[in-house]
């Protein structure tokens, strides 16, 4: 029998509730910085997709869906380099960013991805999107760590 899980969010609320602070004060940063919400929306759940974590998947998919993320490109996200004609350019490279943050590649990978991002996005979107991915992976951990939940709809 599995040894239940500390809900990490229920456990220490306030510890949470700073969290969810930061994610609200990225979400601003990013509408500051001019980033249509679809693209944070697939910088969750890309996240969500490479950590494998199926409460984020599940919670950003409505979110993605409500913000106007096409089903077609919720679908082929995990391919998406293979579909370029569903992303615009400045959501390629805020995924390609997603990804070096998300997977922690070498620093010359992590660099070339740098490189990418900065040529279609200016410092304020570079800021939003990296902090995005650092707090949905953040949340990704919380979510898996405490294994929450995935309800049928």
């Amino acid at each position: 029998m599995p040894t239940p899980r500390v809900k990490l969010d229920k456990q220490d609320p306030d510890v949470y509730k700073h969290l969810v602070s930061v994610s609200i004060a990225v979400a601003d940063a990013a509408a500051d910085a001019g980033l249509d919400r679809r693209i944070i929306e697939l910088v969750n759940l890309r996240c969500s997709q490479i950590n494998g974590c199926a409460f984020c998947l599940s919670l950003h998919h409505a979110d993605a869906v409500k913000a106007g993320v096409t089903e077609q490109q919720i679908a082929v996200l995990p391919a998406w380099r293979e579909a370029p004609s569903l992303y615009d350019d400045q959501t390629k490279a805020a995924l390609d960013l997603t990804e070096a943050v998300t997977e922690l590649p070498g620093h010359r990978d992590a660099n070339c991805a740098y490189e990418r991002a900065a040529d279609i996005l200016d410092a304020a979107q570079i800021s939003a999107v990296t902090w995005a991915a650092i707090t949905m992976n953040a949340f990704n951990r919380v979510s898996i760590m405490s294994a929450h939940n995935v309800r049928p709809r």
